[in-house]
């Protein structure tokens, strides 16, 4: 494990594995890099994966600056400038699939591809507007726990029993600095990488594939269908599944099943240009 520093704070990370393509996993808000603890020995065994927790999040301190997107994104430009990785495939939950999309579009030497899990974009403006406002409360915190809570599956397997209550207790420790921010962050307006429909442009600027996995009630929630992320997914080996009777974090519910198809995808990626002749 290594902390890396940005700007007055230090991100924690892990880098593990080695051969195929370089994986960078990015968790979603008032989450952190345990997330992906149903894909770390997985993907290792193919794969460099790299996982940090964001700023603000997890082991990681805060840093001057703001809980946005673009300022998650920056940072982890930054660690991948400094650790050499060369392009990876980000694989990003939720808010981290938005920080996955703005370092396609910034930084498109740095990545190869991204899988958006459940992604927290294309919300109506009507709805992210309400969500924003449930924010400008004393008890962010409070607020978060209850929307997290919502997103939780109708049912899950017994031995996953447990996944609520840490899901709760984990963002029921974040500062309330942070989790105000992040939230605001991906629904205040006007917000380019989001919302409906200024997110259509932004997110079509990603030219490298995208695999979009989401919970059908996401998207009915959203009030849209795969067709809209086959939409703004414009490389050719992009791809979008939508899966029933799973909550927000589809990752952990159903972890082989995510752990197969992500594999598979990555493994089928075709050549990157430079590799090309």
């Amino acid at each position: 494990m290594s902390y890396f520093t940005v700007g007055d704070g230090q991100l924690f990370y892990t880098d593990e594995g080695s051969g195929g393509e370089a994986v960078l996993f990015v968790h979603g808000g008032t989450c952190d890099s345990h997330d992906w603890s149903p894909q770390i020995e997985p993907f290792t065994a193919r794969h460099r994966v790299i996982a940090p927790d964001l700023r603000g999040h997890g082991r990681s301190s805060s840093v001057s600056g703001g809980l946005a997107p673009h300022d998650f994104a920056g940072d982890l430009a930054s660690l991948l400038d400094q650790l050499g990785s060369g392009p990876v495939v980000v694989v990003g939950h939720s808010l981290g699939a938005v920080v996955a999309s703005v370092l396609a579009v910034e930084r498109p030497d740095l990545v190869r591809a991204v899988v958006a899990v459940d992604p927290s974009y294309g919300f109506d403006s009507g709805f992210a507007a309400e969500v924003a406002a449930a924010f400008r409360t004393p008890d962010p915190v409070g607020v978060a726990a209850a929307v997290l809570s919502a997103m939780e599956a109708p049912e899950v397997e017994p031995a996953l029993g447990w996944l609520p209550a840490w899901h709760r207790r984990r963002t029921l420790g974040t500062a309330p600095e942070t989790a105000a921010a992040v939230f605001q962050g991906l629904f205040e307006a006007p917000n380019e990488v989001t919302l409906r429909p200024g997110a259509e442009d932004y997110l079509r600027r990603r030219a490298c594939p995208v695999l979009t996995v989401s919970a059908n009630a996401s998207l009915k929630a959203k009030g849209i269908d795969l067709g809209w992320d086959e939409s703004v997914s414009p490389h050719p080996y992009s791809s979008a599944v939508a899966w029933d009777g799973v909550g927000h974090w589809i990752h952990q519910e159903r972890a082989t099943e995510f752990n197969e198809l992500v594999l598979g995808w990555i493994a089928g990626l075709p050549a990157s240009p430079e590799n090309l002749g």
